[in-house]
């Protein structure tokens, strides 16, 4: 499966960065890194001069033989940070920014180049990997979203209203799919997998017997 790029686009909670990594654990992929300059974003006071703190970024994807797949950022393994609700609440309006989407598609593509890569994101495919082998639009039920999210805050000993966070999610999808550059839409040639009331397995399994 090494000549084949996986690119998977959806709404928030979706389960898309989950069967990233399983799909890519299970095809020895890697996956995607918005959230990673989120981080820094955030460690920096929230600066709106983004060119600069792009030009000041460095950033890398590794791979662990224990830990798996690592995000390095400035030479700081900020992998375990990333899933943080400040991180998840500012990522769409972060990744809305044209210096941090090129540079973002920038480090994708050239790692699309060499073929063997599972991509999640927004604009995936349509943006990104354009030319993916295999494209997965993937989607789930608001209620269904919520739900995962607050689990996902429960497990990292976060405390979140599953009422607010149905309309976190609401509020999310309208920005992400309305925003200028690059809005989530799903691509003409990607096939759509509702992912409601499905497992992890289940879902890492469909997407498998697609290629």
């Amino acid at each position: 499966m090494s000549s084949i790029n996986i690119a998977l686009d959806g709404p928030a909670a979706a389960g898309k960065s989950t069967i990233a990594k399983r799909v890519a654990s299970r095809l020895s992929m890697i996956g995607a890194m918005y959230r990673a300059i989120t981080y820094k974003y955030l460690q920096n006071g929230k600066p709106e001069n983004f060119d600069y703190l792009i030009n000041n970024t460095k950033l890398e994807l590794t791979y662990d033989e224990v830990k798996g797949q690592r995000i390095l950022l400035d030479n700081q393994d900020v992998t375990d940070y990333l899933r943080e609700n400040d991180v998840t609440h500012h990522v769409s309006y972060v990744a809305s920014k044209e210096p941090v989407r090129s540079f973002a598609v920038k480090i994708q593509k050239e790692l699309a180049a060499k073929k063997g890569i599972v991509m999640d994101g927004r604009d995936i495919g349509t943006v990104v990997l354009p030319d993916a082998e295999l494209k997965v639009y993937m989607i789930a039920s608001v209620a269904e979203r919520a739900e995962r999210r607050q689990k996902e805050n429960e497990q990292r000993g976060i405390e979140s209203n599953l009422e607010q966070l149905k309309d976190e999610i609401e509020a999310r999808d309208h920005y992400d799919m309305n925003r200028e550059i690059s809005p989530l839409q799903k691509a003409e040639d990607a096939i759509t997998l509702d992912t409601t009331g499905k497992s992890i397995e289940e879902v890492t399994n469909e997407i498998l017997s697609l290629l």
